[in-house]
């Protein structure tokens, strides 16, 4: 495992702070007071097209999460200063900035916090770094804005009632007001906008939204519908917009019909 196999490789000599990205290169930043995970992270992506910069402590941590200088966060839970929750919960009021949590027993109760507080994925300290790296692709990948024209964004929207999804540009409006989504939260406001009318399972929106393997117990995407709703004003029990069927799924309905 990553945390054990490669460790002796680490050098604490080097400074974890590297400021400049060269060109074409993913700027990840890495929140972890584990100086040698950080260097052993630094050292494997960065071969790989990334330019990693590391900060151990939470209050850093959220201050360069919040610089808007980084394309993609990982973020460990325990944290000195401010843990990890804090962290991503202040990051999300001025920022949607991409973040993978780490959890260092990958407990469901870690994982569930996270996402109900706007992690876009998660992962057990007990990760491979090939892992390490599919999963901040994946997360990156669903924030790459594509380049479209005036009249393709106009294409690329989705209409419910007062719910407005631009999938060109990733912006959602509810009554002509942004909504802030993380990247998940967005891919599945649009999955669910482009089947309005007809249900999504589980297993369906797993594999549209989360570019990974996942557990046919996995319930992150109950989690993430709970946050989406809760942004929309939405009640589950009298929905407006996302109704839940029984053993099948959600589907996105139109508040006005």
């Amino acid at each position: 495992m990553m945390c054990c196999a490669i460790e002796p490789m680490l050098n604490d000599t080097t400074s974890d702070l590297e400021p400049g990205a060269g060109p074409g290169k993913t700027r990840l930043l890495v929140i972890d007071d584990d100086r040698k995970l950080c260097r052993l992270i630094k050292d494997y992506l960065e071969p790989m097209g990334y330019a990693v910069t590391s900060v151990h402590t939470g209050p850093e941590g959220l201050e360069q999460a919040s610089s808007g200088q980084f394309q993609v966060v990982v973020l460990d839970v325990m944290l000195p200063g401010l843990d990890g929750f804090e962290v991503l919960k202040q990051l999300r009021h001025v920022s949607a900035v991409p973040v993978l949590m780490l959890t260092a027993r990958g407990e469901e109760a870690d994982r569930i916090v996270g996402l109900e507080i706007g992690a876009d994925d998660y992962l057990p300290k007990t990760f491979s770094p090939r892992e390490l790296l599919a999963r901040i692709r994946a997360v990156t990948r669903r924030t790459a804005l594509t380049p479209a024209s005036s009249a393709s964004r106009e294409e690329a929207d989705l209409v419910v009632g007062v719910l407005r999804v631009n999938t060109g540009a990733r912006v959602a409006l509810l009554e002509n007001q942004p909504l802030a989504l993380t990247p998940v939260e967005f891919d599945l406001l649009a999955s669910l906008a482009r089947a309005r009318g007809r249900v999504k399972s589980r297993e369906q929106l797993l594999e549209e939204v989360r570019d990974r393997n996942y557990d046919v117990f996995d319930r992150s995407i109950d989690v993430h519908i709970s946050t989406l709703r809760r942004k929309l004003g939405d009640d589950a029990k009298e929905p407006r917009f996302i109704r839940t069927v029984r053993s099948a799924g959600y589907m996105l309905i139109n508040p006005d019909a």
